[in-house]
């Protein structure tokens, strides 16, 4: 699927199950992210389906510029910061209630305890300044380019680009350094 595009274009054609391929693919990724900026799973999980509601209440707003998933993306960060200056709460990114992304936060907690690496990775992250952990969450656990994140992150590619080789460095400092006590 090509970031929902196709699925897109076929509930637009009145294939109203496409519309729940969408959603399925893209909904605990949206939360995710959204929760990134209210801290708040429940509040997080309302916002991802205002932003589907949004998607299937304005059908003809989406132009297929970007990618279906980067317009999802735009669409909840919008409704996250509206809600964020709506109930005047402080917006940080904080990747360390990574466990209450699902409300399996057991299963997440077996898969992340089983793989170490993925533990130094969350580590790392949460080391990381704000704008660095938002920028490398959307390339690497988000898949999206580097375009595609810059207009989530409403900065330009070069900035994003910036952005990630800054995070990258730095994270191979921390991953070094956590590393060396596993040796």
């Amino acid at each position: 699927m090509d970031n929902g595009a196709s699925s897109y274009r076929r509930f637009l054609d009145g294939d109203e199950n496409a519309f729940d391929e969408i959603v399925d693919s893209l909904f605990y990724n949206l939360v995710f992210f959204v929760n990134g900026y209210v801290h708040d799973i429940y509040a997080a999980e309302d916002i991802a389906m205002d932003a589907f509601s949004d998607l299937l209440a304005n059908k003809k707003r989406y132009n297929f510029k970007v990618s279906l998933k980067t317009y999802v993306f735009m669409i909840g960060k919008s409704k996250a910061l509206n809600y964020i200056k709506h109930n005047k709460i402080l917006s940080i990114v904080d990747f360390s209630e990574v466990s209450a992304v699902t409300d399996d936060s057991e299963q997440l907690e077996e898969i992340v305890l089983a793989n170490e690496r993925k533990r130094i990775v969350w580590s790392a992250l949460e080391k990381l300044p704000d704008n660095l952990q938002l920028a490398a969450h959307l390339v690497f656990f988000e898949n999206m380019s580097y375009e595609e994140a810059a207009k989530v992150m409403n900065r330009s590619k070069k900035q994003v680009y910036n952005l990630m080789f800054r995070a990258k460095k730095e994270l191979r400092t921390i991953i070094g350094e956590e590393g060396k006590s596993f040796l």
